[in-house]
């Protein structure tokens, strides 16, 4: 269950796993975002420490990164999903949520409500009892849009960099 395609304006889009060739275009997303430009150490031109990133992901069994290509094949889209197991809520396994990004060009056009359908039906198909993301304080549109989904504001968050 790792593809999917979106049938929506502009597209049909695909949803697939990520693979390496993709990177460039990933990081590129990640770095369309102001709150995230501030806070990257790396410039999105120095691959090296993200293509580390990329293989010990890819590598591990409880991880997921895909993205989305349009008709043309170009990455539009991209999120991470990590499936946690724990001993809280009975032994519930977790599916986290991260880096969920679409296009600029493509924002309010359906992709980023399908990305997440997707992936809370990947985390039912993979026995996880509870869907959770992180959103910055700041992102308020962001939050109504995760709301809509049926995503409840239910924490506090806290990161200590190290």
């Amino acid at each position: 269950m790792t593809e999917a395609v979106f049938d929506l304006a502009g597209g049909p889009f695909t949803l697939r796993e990520a693979l390496a060739t993709d990177l460039a275009e990933i990081v590129r997303l990640l770095a369309d975002d102001e709150l995230r430009a501030a806070e990257e150490s790396a410039a999105p031109d120095d691959l090296a420490v993200y293509r580390t990133a990329f293989e010990a992901i890819d590598a591990a069994p409880d991880q997921l990164l895909v993205v989305v290509v349009d008709p043309l094949g170009r990455v539009v889209g991209t999120q991470q999903l990590s499936v946690l197991p724990g001993l809280a809520r009975r032994g519930a396994t977790r599916l986290q949520i991260e880096a969920v990004r679409v296009s600029a060009d493509l924002r309010g056009n359906g992709l980023g409500s399908e990305m997440l359908r997707w992936a809370i039906e990947f985390g039912r198909v993979s026995g996880c009892r509870l869907v959770q993301l992180t959103s910055d304080g700041s992102r308020l549109d962001a939050h109504r849009f995760y709301e809509r989904l049926g995503f409840v504001s239910s924490h506090v968050g806290f990161k200590l960099l190290l």
